[in-house]
């Protein structure tokens, strides 16, 4: 990319997220993120990760209209497609409602995929970038590819 200047130097990556139900969005995110908030009020819950290097917050829409045409998704890597089958065992078994199932796409970025809605109805993907051993596997037809049954 040309052009860019010098920017700030981050530590954490910090996310406000409007829920119309704090308790509801706060389990799932203590399931996704794999740790419970470090603050909560009947307001707001703030799960800050120095291993994600993450501040995210999930705060009541106090009767505000919900963008979820401003935001696409929210995403974590998981490191390997087993565990990307793994977690949407898990989502089910938890009662998340999964979107899309786990499978392999390869246009764009080639991803192992799950697609979740948490309790507010916004995209969550949780995925892993392929191996270079999986990306030798790519179908000429590029159709996605199913995980689990």
């Amino acid at each position: 990319m040309r052009d860019v200047p010098d920017g700030p130097e981050p530590t954490e990556f910090h996310a406000s997220l409007r829920v119309p139900d704090v308790p509801a969005a706060a389990r799932f995110y203590t399931w996704l993120l794999g740790e419970p908030p470090r603050t909560w009020t009947r307001r707001y819950a703030t799960f800050v990760s120095e291993r994600l290097r993450l501040n995210f917050v999930v705060v009541t829409c106090d009767g505000m209209d919900l963008h979820h045409d401003t935001l696409y998704h929210l995403g974590i890597d998981v490191g390997t497609k087993d565990a990307v089958v793994e977690a949407e065992h898990r989502a089910r078994a938890a009662g998340w409602p999964v979107e899309k199932p786990a499978r392999t796409t390869w246009r764009g970025t080639p991803l192992h995929e799950l697609w979740l809605r948490d309790p507010g109805g916004n995209l969550v993907e949780i995925y892993a970038r392929l191996t270079d051993e999986e990306l030798r596997e790519r179908p000429d037809d590029l159709a996605p590819v199913r995980l689990t049954p």
